[in-house]
């Protein structure tokens, strides 16, 4: 049985948002909050390497294209290094087929193509932690 949780019914999810364009980055991360979720930002992939290896988060954001560490790398090091179970949704402008197919293949949990509304972002969001409580829970 498959079923998701309604945003009553969720925590204030702590959420990373690694995003170098910074006006987007402060824009999503203010829907976010205002949504009831707890954003930090990154404005780079290092910035973001340091606030994952000192904060537990419930979901990640990733722009892949960014400046010191690409989301790629950071991907890669959270999946492959890491063995992080953490959800991953990238945002992305780029919207060729193998770039998504390289992103699910990363082991991405969502891709968004960039522009997207910031409600898709947020429906992405229960979906990925939701499906990840459940996979808690069948383990």
């Amino acid at each position: 049985m498959v079923f998701l949780l309604y945003m009553d019914d969720m925590p204030a999810l702590k959420i990373l948002l690694a995003e170098d364009e910074r006006e987007v980055a402060r824009y999503l991360g203010d829907g976010l909050k205002k949504t009831g979720f707890a954003p930090d930002l990154a404005f780079d992939g290092e910035e973001a390497k340091n606030m994952i290896k000192a904060k537990v988060y419930d979901v990640i954001i990733l722009d892949m294209i960014m400046p010191r560490f690409s989301g790629w790398q950071i991907l890669q090091w959270l999946k492959q290094e890491l063995k992080l179970k953490t959800p991953v949704i990238i945002i992305s402008a780029q919207n060729k087929v193998k770039d998504i197919e390289r992103g699910y293949a990363l082991k991405a949990d969502h891709y968004l193509v960039k522009p997207f509304k910031l409600n898709d972002l947020i429906k992405g969001i229960k979906t990925v932690w939701s499906l990840a409580q459940l996979d808690q829970n069948d383990a």
